[in-house]
């Protein structure tokens, strides 16, 4: 498996942009083997709590026919964040695009404080990707969040993958926490976090790849576009920006 995780940066509020920015980043890891690419949090729209009301979509909401269409051509596995509309209100989800698969979604579960006036806690009908499902993903504050991982390892998860949007504040405690699982857990651990302004602040960048000892493999800098490809067989990393 070439795991691929993407650092990208949002146009507030604006799905179809965002939506031709995910296609050259998804071009780019194709490029250099990806199979499968994974996006930062809310990445459709950006991470704006705000304007999530206005901004969810259902999952099979015509706008991502697009990655469906690159996944069956492509024969490779997308996830994109995406506010999703539910019977209880709007989950922060990341919906799948699989080769001549219907769409799946990893709906994040934990919440942090300040998103609970805005989403709800989601169902999931996917937690587990690879052949052998034993990568596990993850929706940012869910990182830090240990009965998240713990669930995760239980499931025979030997690679987590965190799909975030971090801070410049918040983005030390997240990279630490990382490399922590990594350690305890003996896991590889991938994060996918975004670059430029969300919800009034700027988002930290650092998207990158720790070993299962924590020690850091390779990372994205702070504010380039850009992509991070991981072999699970051969553990050799390809690092390339936009």
């Amino acid at each position: 498996m070439k795991l691929c995780v993407a650092q990208a940066k949002a146009v507030k509020g604006d799905i179809r942009s965002n939506i031709e920015n995910h296609k050259k980043i998804i071009d780019l890891a194709i490029s250099h083997g990806a199979d499968t690419i994974i996006f930062p949090e809310l990445s459709i729209t950006g991470y704006e709590p705000t304007l999530a009301k206005d901004l969810a979509i259902c999952m099979d909401d015509a706008c991502l026919d697009d990655f469906q269409e690159i996944s069956d051509s492509r024969q490779v596995t997308i996830g994109v964040g995406v506010p999703l509309k539910a019977d209880t209100g709007i989950t922060i989800s990341m919906v799948l695009f699989q080769p001549g698969k219907q769409r799946e979604v990893y709906a994040k579960k934990y919440l942090h404080a300040d998103e609970d006036p805005y989403f709800v806690s989601g169902q999931s009908t996917i937690s587990m990707l690879g052949e052998e499902s034993d990568v596990a993903l993850a929706i940012c504050y869910e990182l830090s969040v240990p009965a998240h991982v713990e669930d995760a390892y239980k499931c025979g998860a030997v690679v987590y993958v965190a799909s975030a949007v971090k801070s410049t504040g918040g983005i030390d405690k997240a990279i630490a926490r990382l490399s922590e699982i990594g350690e305890q857990y003996e896991m590889t651990v991938l994060l996918a976090n975004a670059v430029g302004e969300s919800d009034g602040f700027e988002c930290a960048g650092k998207s990158g790849i720790w070993d299962n000892t924590g020690a850091l493999i390779s990372q994205l800098d702070a504010s380039s576009e850009g992509i991070l490809v991981f072999d699970t067989k051969t553990r050799n990393v390809v690092t390339a920006t936009l």
